[in-house]
């Protein structure tokens, strides 16, 4: 498992369109190399990440409903 700390840490910069070191702020944190807001993932990466089939999606919440005994007769 790799340790992960700031001075490793990247966020995206849509003004220099590439992962970017960065300043953190309460509210938003800014790139280091342009003073541009950034944000965790580009929108692609964001698409991929969030693309889950419906059909996965069903059957991961079915599967957490049977867990925590939901949805079950008592």
């Amino acid at each position: 498992m790799q340790s992960i700390d700031f001075y490793n840490d990247y966020k995206y910069c849509s003004e220099c369109d590439k992962y970017v070191t960065y300043l953190m702020s309460v509210h938003t944190s800014y790139c280091t190399q342009c003073g541009g807001e950034v944000r965790l993932f580009s929108k692609e990466d964001w698409e991929k990440f969030n693309h889950t089939p419906a059909s996965t999606k069903s059957k991961r919440n079915q599967a957490k409903r049977g867990s925590l005994g939901f949805g079950r007769a008592q």
